[in-house]
């Protein structure tokens, strides 16, 4: 019974792994091909990207590259802070604003709902003994308060030709900190020199392979969400700015 609840857990890791990843695929294909002027190979450039870095993950799991926790910083950061590093420095440098212009607003909150399943994927390695209990929502990991919340929050923002720009930014930071907060656990619930919670289990499932996709595919996913979110929220506030400016200069 144990076996077969461990490997159904880890089959959900994968599961909705693809799904997200379908899902923005899905939304990036579906925006470019009603924006003309967008590059149409968008998504595909997207799954290629993505491909090559979950089995770059993958592979490195497999191999048990990331079990090793004596070094510092824990070979396993290199997951998230390589695709968070990489979308920071992209969307500062507007490589994305195209597309960010031409993305409904709403679909950047809905997607966060994605963060409920983990949550509860998280409590099931938990009550398996495979998972400290500061990482669930039993312990110190709130982050499933932003699942509960993406899609109301979507649509309290956009939804029903709605703009509330200074409510979705702050949604974007509170599940900023969120984020934040429970990567900060998990990283001092390591077997690392630096350990913080003591506590059994610590936390090393996440450097084995399927669940290595936590912090190598979902978290990355909820920190660009946000980041994206903030960055269009920013864009449409400066264009709304500028088209009032142009309508008081005629005006003159």
């Amino acid at each position: 019974m144990k076996t077969s609840f461990f490997v159904f857990t880890a089959v959900d890791f994968v599961v909705l792994s693809a799904v997200c990843i379908g899902l923005v695929t899905w939304g990036i294909a579906k925006t470019v091909k009603s924006h003309m002027h967008l590059d149409y190979r968008g998504h595909w450039k997207f799954l290629l990207i993505v491909s090559i870095w979950l089995v770059t993950v993958s592979n490195l799991a497999l191999s048990g590259f990331f079990s090793n926790f004596a070094t510092l910083p824990p070979r396993l950061l290199i997951g998230p802070l390589v695709p968070m590093l990489s979308i920071i420095i992209i969307t500062l440098f507007g490589r994305f604003d195209k597309v960010l212009k031409a993305v409904p607003p709403t679909w950047l909150f809905y997607l966060q709902a994605f963060r409920l399943p983990v949550e509860i994927l998280l409590w099931m390695l938990f009550i398996q003994n495979l998972l400290p209990v500061q990482m669930t929502f039993e312990g110190r990991n709130w982050d499933i308060m932003v699942g509960l919340t993406a899609i109301p929050a979507g649509f309290f923002c956009f939804g029903g030709n709605r703009f509330k720009t200074t409510a979705a930014i702050f949604w974007n930071i509170a599940g900023l900190i969120l984020l934040f907060n429970i990567v900060i656990i998990a990283v001092l619930s390591m077997p690392t020199p630096f350990r913080v919670f003591m506590n059994d289990p610590a936390n090393e499932i996440v450097a084995n392979f399927p669940f290595v996709l936590l912090p190598g595919i979902l978290v990355p996913l909820a920190f660009s969400l946000h980041v994206l979110s903030l960055r269009q929220v920013f864009l449409f506030r400066k264009e709304g700015i500028q088209s009032r400016l142009q309508n008081d200069l005629t005006m003159l």
